[in-house]
């Protein structure tokens, strides 16, 4: 977007907050930027022909480049008006990089095409005119590398382990509040241009950011490195607080918060929003690609549709932390890991939300550990998808924030530690509150309460693992009066491409399996076996289903699988059965995104997809329909009942078989209600 009067970048930068003045304290290291206000003469012009021209040239204090001219800029220039001609270029030496400000907001800076052959790495300044505080910077170059290419990212504000250093920062964009080399307070940094940052610490360094305000519109390019995010923290020994801070982006992948490459990010008393960009580039491919390189589209296959999620964790061993915060996407997502190994996500007393009617809260990938104490959720399909990783929803109780605190270094004070309220979970999920696509494991505990739209736990095929404490009021409450959905994937596969910059298109289609399951010769469905889905209740009242649709036999190279689940002092009422699915629709292209994971059930005997249910002291099982297990354990106490008025009946291999507590039963175990 190309602002063309000093009057609209003037309402681009708010009004009056672009009045204020910034005071730098930061060193002087190696400055090549003129100081703000000074017109610099341009050292070089080179036409892009060999002929001369002399249309593009300075005067008083307006500069014009002409169509097909190329001027170099070796240091930062200040006019009043600023033209470039369509076919004009202006540019910074090697080594360097240029960024223009009008009136305090950066602006005009355009990505590349994605098929240029550079994959669209690089920004130049629009064609067009600028009017206002015109400010040409040139700034050292921040070239990053992610897989095999080098990212140019530009930032505001470029903190290492010695401070600010201002030969890599754009100052021109910074208003308001105070810079020092250990932190800012009250700046705030806007820009309307493409994949501009606004403060990158790296290095080692440490850094606070108190009360920023950050606010860009316009196209990101890459959330695996954070080219084109608001705040990036990364590097080994780099720590990074974000206090009070106002962020509110909207373009492709325009990420408010980046923690990367074994940094350490805290985040608290901030609200972050991320709204979606109004248009993704022409040569995109139309159903997105997961090459990572170039991926600004969240893959339809999940179920979702949107182009930019609010945060992402990345590199080996980064922490993020968000206290008393309030993190939310228009669509896509809230909170994410992705691309990084051992990582650690944790919100405490934070709203997490979606607010276009689709996303997910948090995604979990590369044994990530994450943390969720007394925070609110409010998203559109899932609270989590699981793609390996241990996560745990519960209690802000004054241990387990302190424990959090001390272990992670979050760096809360014994006064922020009192006065952070003890609170419980509370998720509310348009869909389902897991989705799991990798074997890990998800705890629920204290008082969370989990509502969902549909289905609570939705298992795709893989060794999910729950486990549930209700001793202290967590409860379930799915929307469909389904607990737990175990299934074979219906995720269409993304497909190789050549002689584009991405690697793969998501082309696949799912397309529904016809024929009845055959039954493997080898897979076990009487007894709990590794690779099996597991849930575990202790001290909770449920009312809901519990089915396992995995056909097996050789299909998607799975023999078979089974849903084990145990009962500890707990009570539970409704169908727990084999079961056959059917999707709305028997295939599934990106046209039909949304009916992914929605199938119904119909209770159907074993044969692949065994059903290993234990009924520990003191639990009762209430069966309201017909039932198909494979095997059935009762503690001493335990018992299985029909709801008043009618009885429930066992057969085992057709054999009618009395329901006795204290006994086990294995083979094709029918319970039949009437």
């Amino acid at each position: 977007m190309v602002r063309t009067s000093s009057t609209e970048a003037g309402r681009a930068a708010g009004g009056s907050v672009m009045e204020q003045d910034v005071t730098y304290r930061a060193r002087n290291r190696a400055l090549l930027v003129a100081v703000a206000g000074l017109a610099m003469t341009p050292a070089l012009v080179t036409p892009a022909s060999a002929r001369t021209s002399a249309s593009s040239a300075k005067s008083g204090n307006t500069l014009t480049v002409g169509s097909g001219e190329t001027l170099e800029l070796t240091g930062t220039t200040t006019v009043s008006r600023l033209t470039i001609a369509e076919g004009g270029v202006i540019a910074a030496p090697e080594g360097y990089r240029l960024t223009l400000t009008v009136n305090g907001v950066e602006t005009g800076g355009k990505l590349s095409e994605l098929t240029d052959g550079y994959g669209g790495l690089a920004t130049a300044i629009a064609a067009g005119t600028y009017r206002g505080t015109v400010i040409l910077t040139v700034a050292v170059a921040n070239d990053v590398t992610y897989s095999d290419m080098s990212f140019p990212i530009r930032q505001a504000l470029y903190v290492d382990a010695n401070g600010v250093d201002e030969s890599k920062s754009v100052p021109s964009d910074v208003r308001g509040g105070t810079v020092t080399d250990t932190g800012a307070h009250d700046i705030t940094l806007l820009s309307n241009g493409e994949s501009f940052n606004g403060v990158y610490v790296t290095g080692g360094g440490s850094y606070t950011l108190t009360r920023p305000k950050i606010a860009f519109d316009g196209n990101g390019r890459c959330d695996f490195i954070g080219y084109g995010a608001s705040v990036v923290g990364t590097g080994e020994g780099t720590n990074l607080v974000i206090d009070g801070a106002t962020i509110k982006n909207e373009g492709l992948v325009r990420t408010a918060v980046i923690a990367d490459a074994t940094a350490n990010v805290v985040v608290k008393n901030s609200t972050l929003h991320c709204a979606d960009g109004s248009h993704v580039p022409d040569e995109y491919p139309a159903t997105g690609t997961g090459d990572t390189r170039y991926m600004i589209t969240v893959p339809w296959m999940l179920g979702l549709s949107g182009n930019v999620r609010t945060t992402n964790l990345l590199g080996a061993s980064t922490r993020a932390t968000y206290v008393n915060s309030t993190i939310s996407s228009e669509k896509w997502g809230a909170l994410s890991v992705d691309g990084g190994s051992n990582c650690t996500l944790t919100a405490i007393n934070s709203h997490i939300a979606n607010t276009g009617g689709q996303g997910y809260g948090s995604y979990a990938i590369g044994s990530v550990t994450e943390h969720f104490l007394g925070c609110t959720f409010d998203v559109g399909d899932y609270a989590l998808i699981h793609w390996g990783a241990s996560a745990h929803y519960g209690d802000s109780t004054r241990e387990a924030v302190a424990e959090l605190n001390e272990s992670l270094e979050i760096g809360l004070t014994a006064s922020e530690l009192r006065k952070l309220p003890v609170r419980s979970t509370v998720i509310d999920a348009g869909r389902f509150m897991v989705l799991w696509y990798a074997a890990g494991s998800v705890a629920i505990d204290g008082g969370t309460q989990v509502n969902t739209g549909k289905t609570t736990f939705m298992c795709k095929a893989v060794a999910g693992k729950v486990t549930v404490d209700g001793s202290q009021g967590a409860a379930l409450n799915p929307g469909n009066g389904v607990i737990f959905q175990l299934m074979d994937t219906d995720r269409p596969s993304s497909v190789s491409v050549t002689g584009k910059p991405w690697k793969t298109e998501m082309l696949g289609t799912y397309t529904e399996p016809t024929g009845s399951a055959v039954k493997s010769s080898t897979w076990v469905t009487t007894s709990a076996q590794t690779t099996d889905a597991a849930a575990s209740f202790t001290d909770i009242d449920l009312t809901g289903d519990f089915y396992n649709a995995v056909r097996g036999g050789g299909n998607a190279n799975l023999q078979g699988q089974n849903l084990v689940l145990d009962f500890t002092r707990s009570t539970v009422e409704g169908v727990i059965s084999a079961t056959t699915t059917q999707h709305r629709v028997s295939t599934i292209t990106i046209a039909e995104y949304r009916e992914i994971s929605e199938v119904t059930n119909t209770p159907s005997p074993v044969v692949n997809n065994g059903v290993v249910v234990t009924l520990g002291s003191g639990s009762r099982w209430t069966v309201t329909g017909t039932s198909y297990l494979s095997a059935l354990t009762l503690a001493a106490d335990a018992s299985v009942k029909a709801p008043r008025g009618r009885t429930v009946t066992l057969t085992v291999d057709g054999t009618p078989t009395a329901l006795e507590a204290g006994r086990s039963y294995t083979g094709a175990l029918t319970l039949t209600v009437a």
